[in-house]
Parts: structure tokens; C-alpha cells; sequence
């Protein structure tokens, strides 16, 4: 009974209370009133026979649930854990200190779970419907939340929250949490400093987006900064940032601007420095000719399980477009633009680690030549599943050194030194 009622309401709150709903300023002594004003309504046009207990109970609940994020705001506002994921009304699984488990947050029912998409969808511009029944979006804290609903997700709508932490915002807090070592963070910072080319890499959930997001905070608050991305996910703290987020189409399909669309753009607006949030296609070319033309210190994002697969990805990407160009060209330009590849991992013990450090040395019988700096080396997995193991410099220099002098930075060459 109690669950009928909670669904009434809700839908009544939700179709009459559009501006509480989406609000978020909106507060809870409001949103409390209103669903009040209508459960005493709903008792009395259909006769319903609720105690005092049980009403206190419905609107207490659905206040709690729209005043935040209703069953998971618990988990959300938990800064241990890193992603939530949500298989439908009855499942609900947490990914904590690099484990996923179950817990045990329920919701009512689809109803309940489709209202708290339209909670995170409503501050976007974003929807899903049976046109459209998945998206992207990222919440106001930066963590990026994946929805997919039925008829799609056969179990129920789907949600995957994968946080944004507040507490990793400077390269020794990727050193404490064994991201990298020292050495590599002194590296990295001077690469960001002397505006070196790079690519990260990794599989999804690896942390290739927070070690962006660390590093380009080391860019300079002169520097005019663009970021591209599908969902907006980067928060610099510099003062001349220009945020670009691709757009999906309308409900009639139309008014689709893709991340080349916005690449192209952005290189009209005069950018200093652009980091693109993820490589999907056929900007990947129009990024590579940019950096040749002169728009050095790029970041950007990739998937893809090794620096190889990184030059496999980004040839197959150009290919695929459709643009008239040969490998041959592909692997000469990529040769020409690009300094590094990070790759990141998240290992069998949850950890998220910096695995190599690569640099791109030219050209090898008309391949892309790769050369590792550092190596994340696995020794062994302890009885308790603990990864052991430890970070070598392989003893080769960067070929790049002359941007550091270039830049007025003095890098010291001992942290090359083999190990």
C-alpha cells in the first residue's frame, strides 16, 4: 500500500513540481510542503485510509529523494568509494578501496530508479527516452554517470556513477596513492611545463581522466585552454579555460555537433593549449596536423591497453574516416606530433597505476617507433591478492630534451638513471 502511494505521489511531484524537481537550490522545506499538500490530496479524492505513521514515513522518504539523490546519496557523498553502478532496482554495486561488491541499497521500483535519472539528467541538456534510450552526463562535482533504460537494459534502467574524487588534485596525491613514483611525477610536471605532446591511454575506469585532470593543473594561468570532450568531465582551476562538449541530436535527430566538429572550431578561438578528452575517430588526423602546425602541448585521451595499441588505434581510427591517406603518412605524422604515451592500468588488486611511460622516436622501417622510459615491473601477487612490484627507469633519455631547455626548465638527467 505504502508503495502504491510513494509511486502517486511521486509521479504527481515530478509532473506538477517541475521547478522543485529540477532546482537544485531548491530547499527541502519546500519540497517537503509540497509532496504534504498533495499525499493529503490524493487521501482525500480516492478515500484512502493512511495512518499519521505512514504518511510520515512517505513524505519523509520522497523528500529525502528529491531533495538529493534518493537511496544513493549515501553512497554518493562516501569519498571511498569510486563508482556506483546501478543493474536495475534491486542490484546496487560499489566499487570501494579497488573491490566491487554488492551492497544493500534497494529501490522501490523502475519508477523510483527512473526518477532519480530524471534528478541527474534535469540540470543537463540531456535525455533518454525510447528514441534516445542511453547517455552521458556528468553531475555538478564532475563525476560522469552513464544511463541506459529498457527496452535496451532488459533488468531495468541501468546507471553507472563513476566519481569524481575531491581529494586527488596535485601530483604528490597521485604519488601517495602509488600512481607513480617521484621521479616520474618530476617528469611529468616539467613534460606539462615545456609543453610536450601527449597521449594517455589505459581501459576504461583506469584513472587516465583524474591524471589529466592533476596534470593540466600545471599548466600556466597565462595560457589560453581549450577542452573538447563528449561529457564534460574536466575542471581546471586556470582562469582562461574555454569548456567545449559535444552535442547529441534533438528528437528529430538533428543538431548533432561532434568532437571533430568542435576540434575544428577550436582551432579558430586562438588555443594555447588543447586537451581533447577522448580520441574516438577521425579527429584524431585533424589532431596530429594541429600539433604539426603549431599548437603544441596537446593532451589527450585514448582507450587502448598498451602504448602499441595506441599507434594500432589511432592508424585504424584515421583509416576507418574515409580520408584519403596511406599508413606510411599516418605513422609519419604521428612520429611527428606526438612526445609521449602514458598508459594506466587498474591492476588485479584494484590499484590504479602508471604502467609505462613511452616516448615516440621517430621512425622504424617506416613505423612508429617506441622507446619506454619507465616500466611499472610486477614482481609478484601476495596470498591476499596484493599486487608487489615497483617502478624502473629503462635508462633512455627523452629525444625531446630540447623542449625542456626551450622552455627554461633544467631536468635532471639522473632520473633517467637505469635501474
Amino acid at each position: 500500500m505504502i508503495k502504491i502511494i510513494k509511486d502517486k505521489i511521486r509521479k504527481q511531484f515530478i509532473s506538477k513540481h517541475a521547478s522543485l524537481f529540477t532546482d537544485e537550490k531548491a530547499e527541502p522545506v519546500q519540497i517537503k510542503n509540497a509532496i504534504a499538500y498533495l499525499l493529503d490530496d490524493t487521501i482525500m479524492r480516492e478515500h484512502l485510509k493512511v495512518s499519521d505513521e505512514e504518511k510520515k514515513k512517505v513524505i519523509d522518504e520522497l523528500s529525502d529523494e528529491f531533495s538529493g539523490l534518493g537511496p544513493i546519496e549515501s553512497l554518493v557523498n562516501d569519498p571511498d568509494i569510486t563508482e556506483i553502478m546501478i543493474n536495475g532496482p534491486e542490484k546496487v554495486y560499489v566499487e570501494k578501496y579497488g573491490e566491487t561488491r554488492l551492497s544493500d541499497i534497494t529501490f522501490d521500483n523502475d519508477q523510483q530508479l527512473m526518477a532519480l535519472v530524471y534528478k541527474i539528467l534535469a540540470p543537463t541538456r540531456r535525455r533518454v527516452d525510447e528514441l534516445y534510450p542511453f547517455t552521458d552526463v556528468s553531475m555538478k562535482d564532475g563525476s560522469r554517470v552513464n544511463i541506459i533504460i529498457p527496452p535496451l537494459a532488459l533488468n531495468g534502467p541501468v546507471i553507472t556513477i563513476r566519481k569524481f574524487s575531491k581529494e586527488i588534485r596535485l601530483v604528490e596525491d597521485l604519488v601517495k596513492l602509488s600512481t607513480m613514483d617521484k621521479r616520474m611525477a618530476e617528469f611529468m610536471v616539467n613534460c606539462i611545463k615545456a609543453k610536450a605532446n601527449i597521449i594517455f591511454s589505459g581501459a576504461t575506469g583506469s584513472g587516465k581522466t583524474t591524471t589529466v585532470g592533476v596534470l593540466s593543473s600545471y599548466i600556466s594561468n597565462k595560457e589560453r585552454i581549450v577542452t573538447i570532450e563528449d561529457t564534460a568531465e574536466l575542471h581546471l582551476s586556470q582562469e582562461h579555460v574555454v569548456r567545449l562538449e559535444a552535442r547529441t541530436p534533438n528528437i528529430e535527430g538533428k543538431g548533432e555537433v561532434t568532437i571533430r566538429e568542435l576540434f575544428k572550431n577550436c582551432l579558430r578561438m586562438r588555443p594555447e593549449r588543447i586537451i581533447l578528452g577522448e580520441i574516438r575517430s577521425s579527429e584524431a588526423l585533424d589532431m596530429l596536423q594541429a600539433i604539426c602546425s603549431g599548437h603544441t602541448g596537446s593532451l589527450a585521451v585514448l582507450h587502448a591497453n598498451s602504448p602499441q595499441e595506441v599507434i594500432y588505434r589511432l592508424e585504424t581510427m584515421i583509416l576507418s574516416s574515409g580520408i584519403p591517406i596511406s599508413v606510411a603518412a599516418i605513422h609519419r605524422q604521428i612520429a611527428a606530433a606526438v612526445h609521449l604515451i602514458v598508459q594506466q592500468e587498474q591492476l588485479l588488486d584494484g590499484t590504479r597505476k602508471i604502467t609505462h611511460i613511452t616516448q615516440v622516436n621517430g621512425l622504424n622501417d617506416g613505423q612508429v617507433n617506441l622507446e619506454d622510459l619507465f616500466v611499472y615491473d610486477i614482481e609478484n601477487i601476495d596470498d591476499k591478492g596484493k599486487v608487489k612490484g615497483r617502478w624502473k627507469a629503462t635508462g633512455i633519455k627523452p629525444v625531446f630534451m630540447g623542449i625542456f631547455k626551450k622552455a627554461g626548465i633544467n631536468l635532471p638527467e639522473d632520473i633517467f638513471k637505469k635501474d
